[in-house]
């Protein structure tokens, strides 16, 4: 049997056929590709998996670290298409450069996703620090991702054109007029995001209201072109950045850290019903503790007054006189002052404000030492129902609007009253 020469045998044929000698190697070529993708994937991934496991970030599903390598891992089978190809013989030149560009922008695609990725697990690691949520970071790596992108962009048109960048990149400045234009919110928004972070106007966690835009909640997410809020009935407001540099909103937050909120409401007395107390009632008033003090260091002041007045030769007309009204203002005030959980700290009054055709105003002005809303609203309301009901000892009476049940009842008690003969 006659011994051949292989490589010559070989060499031989694929002279006579060129065309078989280009798809074997085409063939020989996407295996490599997928044995590249199919090592990477289970050898390679699975292995630094396991070692990023290991680690506290690697272990946190949360951060997305294995999302990064994952692709990551899909550069080798785009570098071993993009540095194979040139080894297929007999290709056309066109269709070598158009595989290799390709290859090459997938390779560019990959690597944008990749750092858009890491700017992702950025975010979420600087978000679990415990002052992240007064310098959020979100809309400056959304920036970054936005300009990876463009220069992704960029890089990947140049190279399906098997063109320099540098000429892609001498027409940026012809497009920057259309470039601002069409970023024009974007722009916007990050000169928005800048202001309000260096500022600290701001927080992930801060009570804002914005009535015109109808968001009343906390700040749940801060990012370059929205600021979503969680209204109190659990609706979703989404701001944009811009709007709350260009309009006026309220934030809560001074609130929260001064560990004092403001209670302002008024009781609308009944005016027909304040009067100078009488003898018989400053004794029965005098039974209340909060009051000893103040009525007798009153009625001392009033005796040195009206005994100055008797020497000048005045009616006693002219001389002063104990209010139920006044009285009532400095029972609330005392009362207040007694409470655990009136702050301290912070302003509190009893004023009147002006009278008015609905009665006269009595303004209670403080703070609760707790900010929380519910527990806020049940301090106000332990309040005014305590004074509600104290008020009939003050001999005064809240000021109502008549209803058509008080028409009612005045008619019948006319209809019941008994006639005189004159009648």
């Amino acid at each position: 049997m006659m011994e051949l020469d292989y490589p010559q045998w070989f060499h031989d044929w694929a002279a006579t056929q060129p065309w078989a000698y280009t798809i074997g190697a085409c063939f020989f070529l996407v295996v490599a590709v997928w044995f590249s993708q199919l090592v990477t994937k289970h050898v390679l991934l699975r292995g630094i998996s396991r070692l990023l496991s290991q680690t506290q970030l690697g272990s946190d599903p949360g951060i997305g670290i294995r999302v990064i390598v994952s692709r990551l891992a899909q550069v080798v089978p785009a570098l071993v298409l993009s540095g194979g190809i040139y080894l297929v013989p007999e290709l056309p030149e066109t269709a070598t450069t158009i595989i290799r560009n390709i290859s090459i922008a997938y390779l560019i695609l990959t690597l944008a996703r990749s750092f858009s990725a890491a700017m992702t697990s950025v975010n979420e690691i600087y978000s679990r620090q415990p002052d992240a949520h007064t310098k959020p970071i979100k809309g400056y790596l959304q920036i970054a991702k936005i300009v990876v992108y463009v220069v992704a962009t960029i890089l990947i048109i140049a190279s399906l054109l098997d063109r320099s960048p540098v000429i892609l990149l001498s027409g940026i400045g012809a497009m920057g007029a259309v470039a601002m234009l069409v970023f024009q919110d974007t722009i916007l928004s990050l000169v928005a995001s800048i202001q309000l972070s260096s500022n600290d106007m701001l927080r992930v966690g801060d009570w804002i209201e914005m009535p015109q835009l109808n968001a009343d909640g906390d700040v749940i997410d801060v990012a370059l072109h929205t600021v979503r809020v969680q209204n109190w009935d659990k609706t979703i407001t989404n701001i944009p950045t811009k709007r709350l540099i260009s309009e006026s909103f309220k934030n809560w937050r001074g609130m929260q850290e001064s560990g004092g909120r403001r209670i302002k409401r008024a009781l609308y007395i009944d005016q027909n019903s304040i009067h100078f107390l009488s003898a018989e009632q400053k004794k029965k008033l005098k039974r209340f503790s909060l009051l000893t003090d103040y009525l007798e260091q009153k009625e001392k002041d009033i005796t040195e007054w009206n005994a100055g007045l008797e020497k000048k030769g005045f009616d006693p007309i002219n001389g002063r006189q104990v209010t139920n009204i006044g009285t009532f203002r400095a029972y609330v005030k005392q009362y207040l002052k007694q409470r655990p959980d009136i702050h301290e700290g912070m302003t509190l009054m009893v004023r009147q404000l002006n009278p008015g055709p609905q009665g006269l105003p009595v303004e209670v002005y403080c703070f609760s030492n707790d900010t929380a809303w519910e527990i806020y609203e049940g301090i106000q309301s332990d309040i005014f129902d305590h004074l509600f009901a104290i008020l009939p000892q003050f001999d005064l009476q809240v000021f109502q609007e008549t209803s058509g049940q008080d028409v009612r009842s005045a008619v019948q008690t006319l209809e019941l009253k008994p006639k005189s003969d004159d009648e």
